[in-house]
């Protein structure tokens, strides 16, 4: 991570994220709700809704990953990052910055990011409803991706890791 990022991390008393780049959480919602108000996919009552700041800084990604929630990314500071999502056999990049301030993930889908060229770090906030628990993540395996995305073959080896690859980078 180049110094400006590594600057700002710190600053703002982020850690390693297991999907690749640095986070806080931010809020938790101190309601929760019931399981049977929500989708089966979760399995249990959640709280009703997390929010974290997360910041990628140059070279790092986030790699492919979904959640059983819809996650909202809002642009705080820095440079745009690019979120790339693996939908419908194929490959849809949405851009979270100064221009665009704000994409929504659907649930369910695979999805990485990276920073845009040129940018030192990114700086976005990304919310969930019903808040976020680690067993409603799902980090990609390479080879499951390759077998369902053989058309993004390149994209699937740039954002996911081999078995033998740290699991915090």
């Amino acid at each position: 991570m180049n110094p400006v990022a590594q600057a700002r991390a710190q600053a703002l008393g982020l850690a390693p994220h297991p999907e690749g780049g640095w986070f806080r959480e931010t809020f938790r919602s101190q309601e929760r709700v019931a399981a049977a108000a929500l989708p089966g996919r979760f399995g249990g009552d959640r709280v009703l809704a997390t929010s974290i700041l997360y910041l990628l800084g140059q070279g790092e990604r986030s790699h492919f990953h979904r959640l059983h929630a819809d996650e909202v990314w809002s642009h705080h500071e820095g440079g745009a990052l690019l979120v790339h999502l693996l939908k419908h056999g194929g490959l849809h990049t949405l851009v979270v910055g100064p221009d665009s301030p704000q994409q929504v993930v659907p649930n369910g889908t695979w999805f990485a990011a990276e920073l845009a060229d040129g940018a030192e770090y990114g700086l976005a906030g990304c919310a969930v409803s019903p808040g976020f628990e680690y067993e409603d993540f799902e980090l990609a395996r390479r080879d499951a991706l390759l077998t369902e995305y053989p058309s993004q073959r390149e994209i699937v080896l740039r954002f996911t890791r081999t078995p033998e690859e740290p699991a915090w980078l």
